[in-house]
């Protein structure tokens, strides 16, 4: 019995040094492209931030977010894919587009995100697989494990249903919108507000001994 291979499809880059290129992916479970129109949404939001940014890419999949800002001149970035297939299509498209400031590291996203980063991020793109609780639990590691710099953007990307996310205070919703299934939410880091976070309690602790 011949085995059947997984169809592929592709994934268009919009803008940049490499736009309209369409590039394959293969159809994996779970893997789940943001869409053009919703890439387009979010790369408005964020077009005078990416350029010379240092981008992690939490949950990869095809690599659209990663490859959209490597195309618009971000300066690095960092590739989390669990899937064998996906992280080596994603190594070689990086190789067909001649890109040499990205690293793809197949693993398990959480279990990488429990380590603290040699250097911090400026963009961070947090879209998992649905229904399987990742994003609030990939938000405290990242908090927890301080992979931002100060005024570092981060995008998450859910199911509609999550209707509230539980950020940490020194998030701040910059952005949100419904696409069909999916609620996507661009948030800002404060490094001064942890600062003001912790003066205050330690403001409180002085109080009530």
């Amino acid at each position: 019995m011949v085995k059947k291979r997984p169809s592929s499809g592709q994934v268009r880059i919009i803008s940049g040094q490499w736009r309209s290129r369409k590039l394959p992916i293969h159809d994996l479970e779970g893997l789940r492209p943001t869409t053009d129109r919703v890439r387009e949404t979010l790369f408005n939001w964020i077009a005078n931030d990416v350029r010379g940014s240092r981008v992690l890419d939490c949950f990869a999949g095809s690599g659209a977010l990663s490859l959209e800002s490597l195309s618009r001149y971000a300066s690095y970035a960092k590739i989390f894919e669990l899937q064998a297939q996906a992280a080596k299509q994603l190594i070689a498209n990086l190789a067909t587009l001649k890109c040499d400031n990205a690293d793809v590291i197949k693993g398990d996203s959480l279990a990488l995100l429990a380590n603290k980063p040699s250097e911090g991020f400026d963009l961070v793109f947090i879209d998992p697989p649905f229904r399987k609780s990742l994003a609030e639990k990939s938000i405290s590691l990242i908090d927890q494990h301080q992979w931002l710099n100060h005024d570092a953007l981060i995008y998450v990307e859910t199911e509609s249903e999550i209707s509230l996310l539980n950020v940490p205070a020194s998030w701040a919703l910059l952005k949100e919108k419904k696409a069909g299934q999916v609620i996507y939410r661009l948030y800002q880091y404060s490094a001064e507000a942890v600062i003001e976070e912790l003066n205050g309690t330690s403001r409180d602790t002085e109080e009530t001994n």
